[in-house]
């Protein structure tokens, strides 16, 4: 997915339709030149509505779309006839989409299965016409009720990636290589920091046929919590994978100091993740040996799965397979 494709965030103003005004007619024929009142009902306005498309996996498509308007209810006529309903503004979003109110940033609603609707904005009921005022005392209502006013609000939209398992780590600790390893997906990879700018989704394939989300989030540093490098804007990916994978290049100075200082951004971003299952994967271990890698695991955090992988090898690929996919389904 090219870079300037991918929207996670976008803000827009909302206007629901207003209720059509109910009628205040009477029957008046060739025969019946003084009959009673037959106002129609008014139709609702249009409401706003968010949909979940499995299909899409970006915001992009209301980058541009800065303002969403429904139409308005029409009035009720003769003979009790009903006012059309105005029509509803159906809005597609991918699955992981938040709504929030912009003013409060209070979570609305979440869209998290395909075809799921949320309703952003009710259009207003439309006013009920003068035949629903008959009474015994008062046979010739000549008020109906008006229909109700539209609502207005600036909402925001945002995006947290569903996956099953998110990669976390530095720069350059080799993400986006064990992503393209694993799956088909194809990011851009090099060796500088900060190759990947957007997150990666891949479909990763599993024994008999089953397979797993895999998802690459932009390089995390110390101090993304508090708004350092990109990791503010893509930490909240991560609070949607079911599992995090932890990788920690084994040619870093202190492999347990680097895991604990991802571990903390973690914590200060949202403490809640401290609950979801972790994995640990040390990487690039085609650079080290197996008398260096036997030193490397008296190092290691506790309390944390962990497994020396080597993308360009291969080596122990299969094993972090069985890891992760024990580990979801545990």
């Amino acid at each position: 997915m090219p870079e300037s494709n991918f929207v996670d965030y976008v803000k827009i103003f909302c206007r629901s339709g207003k209720g059509g005004a109910g009628s205040a007619h009477f029957l008046r024929t060739r025969g019946n030149p003084r009959g009673g009142p037959d106002g129609g009902d008014g139709g609702r306005g249009g409401h706003i509505i968010l949909k979940g498309n499995a299909q899409l996996w970006t915001l992009l498509h209301l980058k541009y779309t800065k303002h969403v308007h429904a139409e308005d209810g029409e009035g009720g006529s003769r003979s009790q006839l009903h006012g059309a309903n105005g029509k509803d503004v159906i809005i597609e979003v991918p699955l992981g989409t938040v709504l929030r109110d912009a003013e409060t940033m209070d979570i609305e609603g979440e869209i998290t299965e395909h075809g799921q609707t949320l309703v952003v904005l009710k259009g207003g009921r439309g006013g009920l016409g003068n035949e629903h005022f008959k009474s015994a005392t008062n046979q010739a209502p000549t008020y109906a009720q008006p229909g109700e006013p539209r609502v207005e609000a600036w909402k925001v939209l945002e995006l947290k990636i569903l996956a099953d398992v998110g990669l976390v780590g530095f720069p350059n600790a080799g993400k986006s290589t064990l992503l393209s390893v694993v799956s088909a997906a194809k990011p851009e990879i090099a060796d500088y920091p900060f190759t990947t700018l957007v997150p990666n989704l891949g479909i990763v394939s599993y024994r008999d046929h089953k397979s797993f989300i895999m998802a690459d989030i932009p390089g995390i540093i110390e101090g993304a919590a508090e708004g350092k490098g990109l990791g503010l804007r893509f930490l909240r990916h991560i609070e949607r994978n079911s599992l995090l994978l932890f990788m920690v290049p084994c040619d870093t100075n202190d492999i347990k100091k680097e895991y604990k200082i991802l571990l903390n951004e973690l914590k200060k971003h949202n403490p809640e993740l401290m609950q979801k299952k972790r994995v640990l994967a040390i990487t690039k271990c085609d650079l080290a040996d197996d008398e260096l890698i036997k030193a490397f695991k008296k190092e290691l955090p506790k309390g944390v799965p962990t497994v020396f992988i080597s993308a360009v090898t291969g080596k122990g690929i299969q094993e972090l397979k069985d890891l992760i996919w024990k580990e979801i389904h545990d």
